[in-house]
């Protein structure tokens, strides 16, 4: 059986790749998708995860194709999955989750939030980063 971490590391990594696939051939969308990856836990901490996840969808203006909206998706996708430990589990949309639910489920999304970037950010910053020349 499988410890939550690895859980958290092989999502991580399988939406690293996916990403990998999507901006393949694109440095640019890559780099800037990890630099977005990179700051979003600081701006959860400061802000808060209600306010990180609106900030990334109106930073995407309805672009499923920016990498802010990418991000988003990732982060929904993690915290309404259909597991046991997921914090708003099987909820369809991770706005509608955050402002219907009371706040320990708020404090518990935002540390499982911070828990599974801290795997984002590293395979983020491993795989798409752009080398220094």
């Amino acid at each position: 059986m499988r410890t939550l971490e690895q859980i958290r590391a092989a999502d991580a990594l399988g939406k690293i790749r996916a990403v990998q696939e999507t901006f393949a051939g694109d440095e640019e969308k890559a780099d800037k998708f990890a630099s977005y990856v990179e700051s979003l836990p600081a701006t959860i901490l400061t802000n808060g995860l209600g306010q990180a996840a609106a900030t990334l969808l109106a930073q995407a203006k309805g672009v499923q194709s920016d990498p802010h909206y990418k991000i988003y998706r990732f982060l929904e996708e993690w915290l309404c999955r259909d597991a046991p430990e997921a914090p708003y589990r099987l909820a369809k949309d991770l706005m509608e989750a955050i402002v219907s639910n009371d706040r320990q489920a708020y404090l518990h999304a935002q540390a499982e939030a911070l828990a599974w970037l801290e795997w984002l950010k590293k395979f983020a910053v491993a795989f798409l980063k752009k080398k220094p020349e």
